[in-house]
């Protein structure tokens, strides 16, 4: 019920009344009367592919530093609880070799140029996206965005 029907269905004003609940007990939360909201539509029609670049380097890069480093540190567990000497015992076995070895230096270090290539294949990827959205940008009009800007009033 709105605040008026509510008025009217029990005879008063309303005014030095309080509202309350349908149980009789105060709301929990009382909403404060709401501020004006300026909503803006934006479009994006244009990606600006150095800025592009650079961000998708910075987030592929971080992605292979987590990786490496989440590597590292499940190597050095496995070591401490010797899955690596079995592993390495039972593909010793498999290829009828006594002294088959992980070099921990190598795995690591191939893993790396590994990443590095996938970083920059991902990130001329994004690139590439990014200029063909451009391109449909300029036939198709590009994404259009609604923004509300909320004016939560002075702070206390």
């Amino acid at each position: 019920m709105d605040a008026a029907a509510e008025r009217a269905a029990t005879g008063s004003s309303g005014k030095g009344k309080r509202r309350t609940g349908g149980d009789g007990h105060a709301p929990l939360s009382s909403t404060p009367a709401r501020l004006p909201q300026r909503r803006y539509r934006q479009t994006i029609q244009k990606l600006d592919l150095w800025s592009v670049l650079k961000v998708s380097l910075c987030f592929y890069m971080t992605g292979l530093i987590v990786t490496v480093v989440a590597g590292v540190v499940l190597w050095v567990v496995a070591d401490a609880f010797n899955v690596i000497h079995d592993i390495e015992r039972f593909i010793g076995d498999l290829l009828s070799s006594k002294d088959f070895k992980f070099l921990s230096a190598q795995i690591l270090e191939g893993t790396i140029l590994v990443g590095l290539v996938i970083v920059a294949l991902l990130t001329i990827l994004t690139v590439i996206a990014a200029a063909f959205y451009n391109l449909f940008g300029e036939l198709f009009g590009g994404i259009e965005v609604t923004i509300v800007e909320d004016d939560i009033g002075p702070r206390v």
